[in-house]
């Protein structure tokens, strides 16, 4: 039970109302030693000095969120895509975090080329990743469930972003395994075999019902929906995963809690939902 929760890693939207300051300071408070950091509140509290606070407290960067949104028509958008990309780089490897989450991007507006939009995300992906081998990060590509295929990912599938990844060295092009999104795929199980060494990423959250009307906001704390966390780290440990395991949750609920009380029971549910029962 110690070996898991020194794995625990606070994805800063989880206590969405924290600065990058006060959630390393909770962290440090409830003996978390692993944080992903969100570009916006990074943004606020200004790179050198949060790498600083992070070095300070002993923390480890479990991820950056995040890079991608690449899937613009017009030159000048995928330029700039391009561009805020290679500045997040910068910045994972200023903070010596683990990789930089990528959220791909959706149908841009008024396009319904879903394989076009694809096809924008893989060429970025070829010009991003010497990039990244350049910076020492590694691009975290992260499958996300279908309902937000027109809007934020348009790679919905673990096989599809393993297709893409698999272009690339694992140094330099990994995926994220979020349980919220890939729950749902009759081929996790071989797709997680299949990454092995590429997993850059393992985050948790509950997939609740009924879905609020904002399906940005569905996750829930661990064991207040529909997932097995207990079948996902094993298949995680068999496919030599060993790194940290992040929450990372969006729910109006949770952010309206006071974060510490958050944290209270997110190390709880954390524990109950992903250890081994003991035989």
């Amino acid at each position: 039970m110690s070996d898991l929760i020194s794995r625990l890693s606070l994805n800063q939207k989880t206590t969405n109302s924290w600065s990058l300051p006060e959630a390393v300071e909770g962290c440090v408070r409830h003996g978390i030693g692993s944080i992903g950091v969100w570009r916006e509140p990074l943004a606020d509290t200004g790179l050198e000095k949060s790498a600083r606070l992070i070095r300070d407290a002993g923390l480890r960067v479990s991820s950056l969120c995040r890079g991608g949104f690449l899937t613009g028509i017009e030159e000048s958008l995928r330029r700039a895509a391009i561009e805020e990309n290679l500045r997040a780089l910068d910045e994972a490897h200023t903070l010596d975090a683990a990789c930089l989450v990528m959220v791909v991007g959706g149908l841009p507006p008024g396009s319904k080329d879903l394989p076009g939009a694809r096809a924008r995300v893989a060429e970025a992906i070829a010009t991003l990743a010497p990039a990244a081998a350049d910076a020492g990060v590694r691009l975290a590509l992260e499958p996300m469930n279908p309902i937000y295929a027109a809007d934020r990912g348009v790679c919905s599938t673990l096989g599809e972003a393993l297709d893409l990844a698999e272009q690339f060295t694992a140094e330099q092009v990994g995926v994220v395994v979020d349980s919220f999104h890939v729950w749902w795929d009759p081929q996790l199980e071989a797709q997680v075999a299949r990454a092995g060494k590429r997993i850059a990423s393992f985050q948790v959250c509950d997939w609740i019902t009924p879905l609020p009307a904002d399906t940005l906001l569905a996750r829930g704390m661990m064991g207040s929906g529909h997932i097995d966390f207990r079948h996902h780290l094993d298949l995680m440990t068999k496919a030599g995963y060993d790194g940290d395991i992040e929450v990372e949750i969006f729910n109006a609920e949770v952010w309206a809690t006071d974060p510490d009380s958050v944290l209270e029971t997110m190390k709880f549910r954390f524990v109950s939902e992903l250890a081994p029962v003991a035989a």
